[in-house]
């Protein structure tokens, strides 16, 4: 199944998710910038609040697109150990990554958020929600911060991912929803017919 575009991904995802409409627990957080636009079509047809966990790539030398790890707003880091181990990338590389992404994740905090942290979580079901997931090194550190902030149940909504993220996370939260893991999975963007950016404005304007 190949998606129109975010947004046609975020309806047909919403119809796995209506047994959450109007609950009074539940909040959506969307990863930005991507998964906010899914999680924006979620947060309406559920009718539950809509905010953000900022989470940034740390990304491999010289492949940024490939993640060596991921790193979030609160400061939890999550290395992927294959890939650091297996291609010996130095420890001075990705303090020095993670420094610049953490630069990174304090602009669009001010420009998010108004230089508010994340919302306050403790006992509310949170329905965590990316445009996709390929080696699942962002999603981890946003798991691994959000059960730091005594959240109730902690749901993963997807459009599509890797089957080796869905090996890795499914069994470390309480509910996984999918659409698709296709074998031989290459790319996010290859499940999107439109895989444009989203901006930082499109952000903006959808948190408002």
């Amino acid at each position: 199944m190949i998606y129109k575009d975010r947004k046609d991904a975020g309806i047909r995802l919403a119809e796995k998710l209506m047994h959450y409409r109007n609950k009074a627990d539940v909040v959506v957080l969307g990863l930005p910038r991507g998964g906010v636009t899914v999680a924006y079509q979620i947060a309406k047809a559920i009718q539950c609040p809509l905010d953000i966990l900022i989470v940034r790539k740390i990304g491999f030398p010289g492949n940024p697109e490939l993640a060596a790890g991921a790193v979030s707003e609160t400061g939890t880091v999550v290395l992927n150990d294959d890939i650091v181990s297996g291609y010996g990338v130095s420890r001075e590389y990705l303090e020095r990554e993670t420094a610049r992404q953490k630069n990174e994740i304090a602009r669009r905090i001010t420009l998010y958020r108004g230089g508010k942290g994340v919302p306050p979580l403790a006992g509310k079901t949170v329905i965590l929600v990316d445009d996709g997931v390929a080696t699942g090194a962002t999603v981890k550190a946003a798991i691994s911060t959000l059960k730091q902030e005594g959240i109730a149940k902690l749901v993963v909504a997807l459009p599509v991912a890797s089957r080796e993220a869905e090996r890795e996370i499914a069994s470390t939260v309480d509910e996984w929803i999918c659409l698709q893991t296709p074998a031989g999975f290459m790319a996010v963007g290859n499940y999107y017919y439109d895989f444009t950016q989203v901006e930082d404005n499109d952000v903006v304007a959808m948190m408002k």
